[in-house]
This record gives structure tokens, sequence and C-alpha cells, in this order.
């Protein structure tokens, strides 16, 4: 039988890149009125939320507080094991060398980050720890796109305004 909002809802009610993107740029958001840099993080298994956070490296003064780290948690307490099979990770910004090496060892299955970061990205901006060929495991990768300027705009004019730029 055919879901009557099939035709309306075409993919599983709007919850799809966007949708869930969307939820970590909300999060980003709450960084930045908290004066943390602006990134944000989102973990679903089987189209729920299990975990979303945002930066809070200055408020918690730790430096393993970036979003990636904090939603990998919330998400392995959540579930009850280490291991987030089946976990996509949707990101503000690409996930510097520790999120990503984070993200392998806690197998997630996928990661979808809106803006590259060639500086310090390590999902194929900077480096690829994806790449290491003797790795028991590898990373799905979405790649920049999906929300991409709004992301972009977001970290542009945050940093814009702690260097007391005009607009």
């Amino acid at each position: 039988m055919i879901c009557p909002y099939e035709k309306l809802f075409p993919s599983q009610l709007l919850r799809d890149d966007v949708f869930f993107m969307s939820l970590a740029y909300n999060q980003a958001i709450e960084a930045w009125r908290k004066d943390e840099v602006p990134i944000g993080a989102v973990i679903e298994i089987g189209g729920e939320v299990v975990a979303a956070a945002h930066n809070s490296v200055e408020g918690a003064h730790d430096p393993t507080a970036h979003a990636e780290m904090l939603v990998l948690t919330q998400a392995a307490s959540k579930i009850g094991d280490w291991r987030l099979d089946g976990a996509t990770l949707y990101a503000t910004k690409e996930p510097c060398p520790m999120c990503s090496g984070a993200l392998i060892m806690a197998r997630v299955r996928r990661v979808c980050y809106a803006l590259p970061d060639p500086k310090m990205g390590c999902l194929g901006g900077a480096a690829n720890l994806n790449d290491l060929p003797r790795s028991n495991h590898h990373l799905e990768i979405t790649a920049g796109g999906v929300l991409e300027d709004e992301c972009r705009e977001l970290l542009q004019a945050f940093f814009r305004l702690k260097r007391g730029e005009a607009q």
C-alpha cells in the first residue's frame, strides 16, 4: 500500500541531509550565543536524532570539547555502545584531526559536513584520515554542498566580529 503522504513528502517527511544539517546549523548558532566558535553537530541513527551539540571549548576550558566529540559521547551513552554502526554525523564544518580520528574509531557509518576546511580538515581538506590503507573502518563521506553557504557565512561573520571588522 502506498502512503497517502508519499507524494507530499517523498524524502521520509523531509528527514534528509538538509533537515539534519539544519539541526546542526541551529547548534552552531547556539555556540555563537555562548561566544564559542559556531560549529554544530548532530548524530542520527535510523532517521532519529540521538545527539546534538555545539563547540564548548571556551566554556568547558577543554580543548576536546568540539561539537563532534560531544555528540559522539552523547550518542554512545544513549545507545549504550561505543560502536556507532549505522550512525550519520552531520557537522557544519569538516572535522579536525582529533574529531576525524574519533569518528573512525567510533565506527560511524557516514559523515556529512557542510563546509570543507583546507587548513585543518582531516576528511579530505588538509589531509584524509579516512584513506589510511590499513584502517579496519572507513567512513562514507558527503563533503560540502549541504547548507555550505549558510555555514560559511556564519563562521565568517563570527570571525569578522571577533576581529572588529565592518560588515
